[in-house]
């Protein structure tokens, strides 16, 4: 159910943005007076779904959700109707009209993207309004990863100003760091100094190598174990890292213990996981049910569902980050996790994973400082100058973050509709869809003007040359190069999805 949701959402989105980026082109057309032979949503090979002609355009919809199209006559486009470009020009056509007309027809769809998107960031502020939160009102300080202890930063910490700029919101950090390249931090330590501290060059790189992202959360205090989780595969038995052990044989897991299913005369026990959003049943042989110990540290070692967490090491732990910061230094180490279970001690030994974790996840509560939530409403005049913005912020921060494509885990991370989908919840929320169809909508227009033949950008340069030099690309090139820029679309799009692939059976 919740994959189905995430889909409807992804499909909507991608429906409303596609329709619009085509009614760019053909508006742009039609008040040039060029004739428009097809308005499509998604491809249609072979057949379509439904198709009806008004006037001189076929508009219809496709079975293939790749997309969509509009058909405009005289021109090369993804059709490659070789036989209308070999008729005598007529004056209808998209190659009787100028150089600069034909620019206009071209940029029509990302214009179109490019408002949409700012116009959607204008109501949902209008709208909604916005939750700030600034660092100074925290009285508990920020959690900060414990990899940037090496730069003299720890949870507790404050960060006040990012480059000479107030903070007032959290996440402008962490965006700041990794792709806006801001490197000089105003601190307060939790000890009340203050300090200014100014990162090394190549920092968003080394954090992006080491996959320190979250750089700076919030504080909770939930410190509880929910749930025990996987921390590595084990094909023995289908679990894989990041399953959180929900149900064994449908009872609460830690109810019907191992001990339990070792002594059930059935052959097979059902483990019940939950592996991101969705639950999955996992036959398991009871000969084999040692193996699910195996996968999890913590569970390895004794710790149960409702245990909560006091001392790691005799080191007192108060904040979850307080249990991050210890398990990250004793990475690949043992270390003494102190529970209180039933109003008394217990401490067990527990092997750290390379990554810093054991294999367990904390209630859900609110943080420490949620009296710090700032709900800021806008009249409609500020929510355009606020909308506009944050249109121009998610642009430039999109662009920011594609020098990480050029490295090799930049290139490993690259998603497919798998990894968009996932940027919606597995409920429906409209203010969520809206801001996520605002950044799909800026993106579009971004992808779309890249020099790449098939995409606008691609006609854009031909059309470029040919206003400069004051000469017509030959047709041929044209026809090869959309030949070429097909086969190098379909490669990124097999790539991006493949990763997506990859990255689900891999868990």
């Amino acid at each position: 159910m919740d994959f189905l949701i995430k889909a409807a959402q992804l499909l909507l989105s991608l429906s409303i943005l596609v329709v619009l980026h085509e009614f760019g082109h053909y508006l742009t057309a039609r008040y040039f007076k060029i004739r428009v032979e097809k308005f499509y949503l998604f491809f249609n090979p072979w057949f379509s779904l439904f198709k009806k002609k008004i006037g001189e355009t076929e508009w219809g919809i496709g079975w293939l959700p790749l997309g969509g199209y509009v058909k405009i006559s005289g021109m090369v486009d993804e059709s490659m109707d070789k036989e209308q470009m070999e008729q005598p020009v007529q004056p209808w056509e998209f190659r009787a009209k100028p150089a600069w007309q034909r620019l206009i027809v071209m940029i029509g769809g990302v214009v179109v993207n490019l408002i949409v998107g700012v116009l959607i960031y204008i109501f949902v502020v209008f709208g909604y309004g916005e939750e700030q939160i600034h660092t100074s009102d925290l009285k508990a300080g920020l959690s900060i990863h414990p990899y940037m202890q090496k730069f003299g930063l720890e949870s507790g910490d404050n960060i006040l100003e990012i480059n000479d700029e107030k903070v007032v919101n959290y996440t402008d950090i962490n965006a700041g760091l990794l792709i806006r390249k801001q490197r000089k931090l105003k601190v307060e330590h939790a000890d009340g100094r203050t300090e200014i501290i100014t990162l090394p060059e190549g920092t968003d790189y080394e954090l992006f190598e080491e996959g320190i992202f979250p750089t700076v959360g919030l504080r909770h205090q939930s410190t509880s174990i929910s749930l025990l989780a996987a921390t590595k595969n084990s094909d023995t038995i289908g679990v894989k890292a990041g399953d959180k052990f929900f149900k064994m044989e449908g009872a609460v897991f830690g109810e019907f213990t191992l001990e339990k299913a070792k002594e059930s005369t059935k052959d097979f026990l059902n483990l019940t996981v939950i592996r991101e959003a969705d639950t999955v049943d996992l036959p398991v042989a009871k000969n084999l049910v040692k193996f699910i110990s195996w996968s999890s540290p913590a569970l390895a070692a004794g710790l149960q569902k409702g245990d909560k967490i006091i001392k790691i090491n005799n080191v007192d732990v108060l904040f979850f980050d307080d249990i991050n910061d210890e398990l990250y230094v004793n990475k690949k180490k043992t270390v003494a996790v102190t529970v209180l279970r039933n109003n008394e001690e217990k401490t067990v030994k527990v092997k750290v994973t390379k990554n810093g974790t054991i294999g367990y996840i904390t209630n859900s509560v609110e943080v420490f400082d949620k009296d710090a939530f700032q709900h800021i409403d806008y009249s409609f005049g500020q929510s355009i100058g606020r909308g506009f913005e944050r249109g121009v912020q998610t642009l430039s921060d999109y662009v920011g973050q594609l020098k990480f494509i050029f490295t090799k885990k930049g290139a490993s991370s690259i998603g497919g509709f798998g990894a968009i989908g996932n940027l919606f919840p597995s409920t429906w929320d409209w203010r969520i869809f809206w801001l996520n169809t605002a950044f799909i909508s800026i993106v579009l227009a971004f992808m779309n003007i890249l020099p790449i033949p098939a995409l606008d950008g691609g006609h854009v340069v031909f059309l470029l040359y040919e206003m400069i030099t004051g000469k017509e690309a030959p047709q041929k090139v044209l026809e090869y190069a959309q030949i070429a820029g097909f086969f190098i679309l379909m490669s990124l799009l097999l790539y991006a999805n493949g990763n997506d692939i990859y990255r689900w059976l891999a868990g």
